[in-house]
């Protein structure tokens, strides 16, 4: 059973009583991340975050791993553009040890410059690591074309530079700013009370004062014509991505646009996985996904493919997107990623973690308390028709966007840009 809480200072609390289940999976979401940042503190979201660990006013770093990991549980934590979560896995009579110490973490961490010094270095370890990874780092490019001068369109680490003036100040800054009652959620999944919850959270967050909602740069809807970032790297292998900006999260259409993903490029019986690597061999790897956000959203394909092959590879995946914009889907195709959307997704609400991760999220980003029902309803009500009507909006060769790192030679450029802007 769903249940909802708010309190009188803005907390929202939500849980999913799951019957039969061993364990509680509890998160603590603040609605904030890379995008409500700028270029002068990129990565502050992701550093705080990190910091959040190192020890808050009750617990010393190691009391923190302790007291979750010593009972069998497992703990973490993710910054995304408009969400930020600390969350932990648990037996289920372990909740109030896990809440207080998540709590704790999240909204009173230490911030110890001591700390901060040396995690600094281990952050800018990870910047050097996502940029000597091409698959990772092309879709930074990717983004970068897809929202250019904007927060969405620069990396969540923040850049070498950013991070090495990262002073605690800045984190305190936005600490304070941003993990405040009223950007807060608690959800809890699993053998759970939500009354329990409710007096945990009340009582030890009740007293804090609610501030000011802070919104963030709103980011473009439309796009004209095409753009590219051809990155040279001498690499084993070349790496694609391409994206169309797409449909925000509230959206009727973007469940479309997730069946359409499927249908090109969401598992090995989709148009790309069998034309681009089966049937021609141009790639090991491809696949396609969406994202969507509050104001904005995207779908994409990415692959990695052979140094001589990438002209041909990009020159079909533009033929099979091209063509399901011409000429729809198929009815085969259309049942095949419907009852596949939804396997995955009933699928995913078995565990405690997945399913309050996906309660969670949808009520601190968008204010909403999903249901399954809901869910499978809505993809229920799409029609093969509506495949073809957003393939046409929403792959329109005006709104391609490309990033390929990879040993390029001249003639391969000369060609890609061919590709691109015919």
């Amino acid at each position: 059973m769903r249940r909802f809480t708010q309190l009188p200072n803005n907390i929202r609390i939500v849980t999913q009583q799951l019957k039969g289940r061993d364990s509680t999976s509890l998160g603590v979401w603040f609605s904030t991340g890379g995008r409500y940042e700028n270029s002068a503190n990129k990565g502050v979201a992701h550093f705080l975050e990190h910091m959040a660990f190192k020890g808050s006013r009750n617990y010393s770093c190691e009391q923190i791993k302790q007291a979750i990991e010593g009972v069998g549980g497992s703990l973490n934590a993710f910054t995304s553009e408009e969400e930020t979560c600390y969350y932990a896995k648990v037996p289920a009579h372990h909740l109030d040890k896990t809440f207080d110490v998540l709590a704790d973490i999240s909204f009173f961490p230490a911030l110890d410059p001591k700390d901060l010094e040396k995690e600094r270095t281990v952050i800018l370890e990870e910047i050097k690591m996502y940029h000597d990874l091409p698959q990772y780092y092309v879709g930074e490019l990717l983004e970068e074309l897809l929202w250019p001068k904007h927060p969405l369109g620069q990396s969540l680490t923040g850049s070498m530079r950013t991070v090495e003036k990262m002073r605690a100040a800045d984190l305190r800054g936005f600490h304070g700013k941003f993990y405040a009652p009223q950007n807060a959620v608690v959800s809890a999944c699993g053998e759970i009370s939500h009354e329990a919850l409710v007096r945990l959270v009340r009582r030890k967050l009740g007293k804090l004062k609610p501030g000011q909602k802070v919104n963030y740069v709103p980011a473009r809807r439309g796009q004209d014509k095409p753009s590219a970032n051809l990155h040279r790297k001498d690499t084993e292998q070349m790496h694609l991505a391409l994206g169309y900006l797409g449909y925000e999260t509230n959206h009727p259409d973007h469940y479309v646009l997730s069946l359409l993903s499927i249908i090109l490029g969401g598992n090995m019986s989709s148009r790309l996985f069998n034309e681009v690597r089966e049937k021609r061999g141009l790639a090991y790897s491809i696949g396609s996904g969406t994202k969507t956000l509050d104001d904005t959203g995207c779908f994409t394909v990415r692959a990695g493919v052979d140094n001589a092959k990438i002209v041909p590879a990009l020159d079909l995946v533009l033929h099979v997107l091209r063509q399901a914009a011409a000429k729809g889907v198929t009815a085969g195709e259309f049942k095949r990623a419907r009852d596949y959307y939804l396997g995955q997704f009933l699928l995913g609400l078995e565990d405690t973690l997945d399913y309050m991760l996906w309660v969670g999220g949808a009520v601190v980003s968008n204010d909403q308390v999903k249901t399954a029902r809901d869910v499978v309803k809505k993809i229920n009500a799409i029609r093969p028709e509506d495949i073809r009507r957003v393939a046409r909006y929403v792959l329109d060769p005006g709104r391609l966007n490309v990033a390929v790192i990879g040993p390029l030679t001249g003639t391969q450029e000369k060609e890609l840009r061919r590709i691109i802007w015919k």
